[in-house]
């Protein structure tokens, strides 16, 4: 016969063991797991050469990208020759808007030869070459070029 100090320690020995595996079990690892990565509010796409236009008998529409990343529209009216520019921004909800940059009339713009121009070529020097080779409409000057003079001959 067994004795009972015997039994009672083996048996103390396994409830300690079982309630020390269900502490452990419990409490799990002391270091808390990594935080899972957040998904990203918006997607940035890369658009540096990306460009779309459109028009209609009224206005031209055109899009890009500014060197920011915001999408920029031109608003060209053709009829009242005006031009309005606008920016949008995506990304997060504190950066994310529409922007109205600026508007002007276009039309003494458009009356202009030249402004700013760094070109080898100015329009007087063009219309100046064009008119002395009888190519510019209503010019009844002969063209110099050789080439051009026997050609219309046949």
């Amino acid at each position: 016969m067994r004795s009972p100090l015997r039994l009672e320690s083996s048996g103390w020995l396994l409830v300690c063991g079982l309630g020390l595996c269900a502490l452990g079990m419990a409490r799990g690892p002391q270091t808390p797991p990594p935080p899972a990565p957040q998904p990203p509010q918006s997607q940035v796409m890369s658009m540096a050469n990306t460009a779309t236009a459109d028009s209609n008998n009224r206005m031209i529409a055109v899009t890009g990208t500014d060197i920011t990343g915001g999408s920029i529209l031109y608003l060209v009216d053709t009829i009242n020759n005006r031009l309005a520019v606008y920016q949008a921004q995506g990304g997060a909800e504190g950066s994310r808007g529409l922007n109205f940059i600026g508007a002007r009339r276009i039309d003494m713009d458009l009356q202009l030869d030249a402004w700013n121009d760094k070109s080898d070529w100015t329009y007087k020097k063009l219309r100046d070459e064009f008119n002395k080779k009888g190519l510019l409409p209503g010019n009844t000057a002969q063209p110099t070029n050789k080439n051009a003079s026997s050609e219309s001959k046949q």
